[in-house]
């Protein structure tokens, strides 16, 4: 088993955070919230260049790799534009991208943006969705808005996995951008004459929070090679993902917030970007509890499987 991401989709990765900083960095969801609008107009041409609407994740096992790398440059970023759900589009509907969903409250960050939407829900049911008007600004909602949904079929059970997945690499890249940013910070900010990172107290918790980084990292790839090689737990895999990844999104952001002080929730502060940013991939489409809750009821007693296969489930 190699769980790693080959050299060309490495290296595909960082020629797409290049990419996306020649369009314009950081800068890109500050001017989606300013003129939403552009979201679609400069975002979509960036990634067309870099070949992302041509990738096949579903057909190809490097194109998986891809995509992954691509959705982690683009978390880095920070960008508001729903990469990781186009890229799991399915054949199976004529959409522009799949959204996995909440069965009972449907939502997705896509207000404004003009495309069609496939959505599936835990239980594998299928169809089109709809995305409602945004009933608030940007600012507070992060383009969030409910979906109206109409079932085409139940045939969507091996969507899940891959519709769960790859926005989780998108969220690893805003973890990375957040511990990167905070390792700064603490590096350029004196206190008592000297840097904050010169501080025991500072060290541990940013040693905390990398390990958290880590600890989903190492998931993520897991989680990724799962689907490439066709397992019937995949979903268990991809699940166990996203668990990992909103817990330590919670640790993460929590500790980057605490040593930026007051400054990291200003738009001065890139971080304040991220994290807010960060919100919707963090609570849709469930959060810590819903996401540990589908988890508890798939694998029931008998635990996980793969890099868990010796682990006992606990009640």
């Amino acid at each position: 088993m190699n769980i790693d991401l080959s050299p060309e989709a490495a290296a595909y990765g960082r020629e797409a955070l290049r990419a996306l900083e020649a369009a314009g960095g950081d800068r890109l969801v500050q001017r989606a919230e300013e003129a939403p609008w552009s979201r679609e107009k400069v975002l979509a041409p960036v990634l067309g260049e870099l070949g992302a609407w041509e990738l096949e994740p579903r057909e190809d096992p490097d194109d998986l790799e891809a995509a992954a790398a691509l959705c982690r440059s683009a978390g880095h970023w920070a960008i508001a534009y729903p990469v990781a759900e186009r890229l799991a589009r399915t054949a199976a509907l004529e959409a522009d991208g799949l959204l996995v969903v909440d069965d009972t409250a449907p939502e997705a960050a896509v207000a404004g943006l003009g495309l069609r939407w496939a959505a599936v829900t835990p239980d594998g049911r299928r169809g089109e969705a709809v995305a409602r008007p945004p009933d608030a600004p940007p600012r507070t909602s992060a383009f969030v808005t409910g979906l109206d949904l109409r079932t085409v079929d139940e045939n969507g059970a091996r969507d899940v996995a891959l519709g769960l997945v790859l926005p989780c690499w998108t969220l690893l890249g805003m973890l990375d951008r957040a511990i990167a940013l905070t390792r700064e910070h603490v590096l350029v900010r004196h206190q008592f004459g000297k840097p904050l990172a010169a501080q025991q107290g500072v060290q541990f918790q940013l040693t905390d929070a990398e390990v958290e980084r880590g600890g989903v990292e190492m998931l993520a790839k897991y989680a990724l090679w799962s689907i490439q090689a066709g397992l019937p737990e995949a979903l268990d895999d991809a699940l166990a993902l996203r668990l990992a990844a909103v817990e330590a999104a919670e640790t993460v952001f929590r500790t980057a917030h605490l040593l930026h002080g007051a400054a990291g929730f200003c738009d001065e502060t890139t971080i304040s970007w991220v994290s807010r940013y960060s919100q919707p991939l963090r609570r849709l489409p469930w959060s810590v509890s819903g996401t540990r809750d589908r988890l508890v009821r798939r694998v029931g007693r008998r635990g996980l499987t793969g890099l868990f296969q010796n682990a006992e489930a606990t009640a």
